[in-house]
């Protein structure tokens, strides 16, 4: 027990510095970010007044609200962040940073955490295999998929969009979805559905290809490692298959280091592949970002941060819980 309230302490006070240092970073910039927004909001509003209510967002999320000390503003950020308000899209106005997330957040969800599971899938049961059967030509696979893996994103990227959909035309080069195709209302479209996953398979190959070497390496030094332990010697003594030692022995503790990696890959997802995005300009919260960036929009830049960090400590918070119910030996030495 004590193990879990050491943990949820520690997040807490971690949540709590990070959603922090998103209210001060903007206030530590030098000039005044709120007045930069503030100026583009109305450029984008044909040089017409905003809203008071406009302006009272912008200053409590970026800047200096007149006649309240920090601390009021401190208590302010908090309560409209507790009301799911980011502020105002620069770059997009009049759209909401939480509207503009919203939309691009499912994307890179559906996407990125799709392929970080089959990336992972794949690394572990293919190199669970080449560690059971080391010193065969299936070690060979090992230095195939580390090179696969050092090949830049946004160069293999590249290829695949040259030799799948310019020579050969088989896949879509750009885009989430075919606009076309696009549902008007809320009903599911089955060729909205067809063409949104014709879009995502060119993305997603390229995060698989690219991740599944660390994957497969790290499990297969692992299952080497773990076969010369004491119970696989003594499961292999008292005449136990080897289909059993394999799965129920060797492979299922090698897999218990890849478990917590995994836990920080499923953080990131949400993060995307900011480059990837950006190559086949998907619809997802890395091209979001890198919008958000070029444009000089504050308020978006810091929702999505802040959108990234709260889902890289959600998902290590998990799984720092179930790796403590997976190996006991980290609650008792945690």
């Amino acid at each position: 027990m004590n193990f879990y309230v050491r943990r949820i302490a520690f997040y807490i006070v971690t949540l709590w510095a990070a959603i922090s240092l998103n209210f001060l970073l903007p206030r530590l910039l030098p000039g005044d970010p709120a007045a930069i927004m503030l100026g583009k909001l109305r450029r984008a509003n044909g040089g017409r007044p905003l809203s008071e209510e406009t302006i009272q967002t912008i200053t409590s999320i970026l800047g200096a609200e007149k006649g309240m000390s920090l601390w009021d503003q401190y208590i302010a950020y908090w309560s409209r962040l507790l009301h799911g308000d980011l502020g105002i899209s620069s770059t997009r106005y009049p759209a909401t940073v939480t509207d503009l997330i919203a939309a691009a957040l499912p994307w890179t969800v559906v996407l990125v955490g799709t392929a970080t599971v089959i990336s992972f899938a794949i690394g572990l049961i293919v190199g669970a295999w080449v560690g059971w059967k080391r010193g065969t030509a299936l070690d060979h696979l090992v230095p195939l998929t580390t090179f696969l893996q050092s090949i830049p994103y946004f160069w293999l990227a590249l290829v695949l969009v040259a030799v799948f959909s310019v020579q050969l035309g088989l896949l879509p080069i750009v885009g989430g979805y075919d606009v076309f195709e696009f549902p008007a209302g809320p009903e599911f479209s089955w060729a909205f559905f067809v063409s949104a996953v014709e879009h995502a398979i060119l993305p997603a190959a390229t995060i698989i290809i690219s991740s599944v070497g660390g994957w497969l390496l790290g499990m297969r030094n692992m299952m080497v490692s773990t076969m010369s332990e004491d119970y696989v010697v003594t499961a292999e003594a008292k005449g136990l298959t080897p289909g059993r030692i394999r799965t129920r022995y060797a492979a299922r503790n090698a897999a218990i280091p890849s478990l917590a990696g995994f836990g920080i890959a499923l953080g990131f997802v949400v993060a995307g592949s900011v480059v990837m995005e950006q190559v086949f300009s998907y619809p997802g919260i890395g091209k979001l970002l890198i919008q958000a960036i070029q444009g000089l929009d504050y308020a978006l830049m810091q929702g999505v941060f802040l959108v990234i960090t709260l889902t890289v400590l959600a998902a290590n918070f998990i799984m720092d819980l179930l790796y403590g119910l997976i190996d006991p030996r980290v609650r008792h030495n945690g």
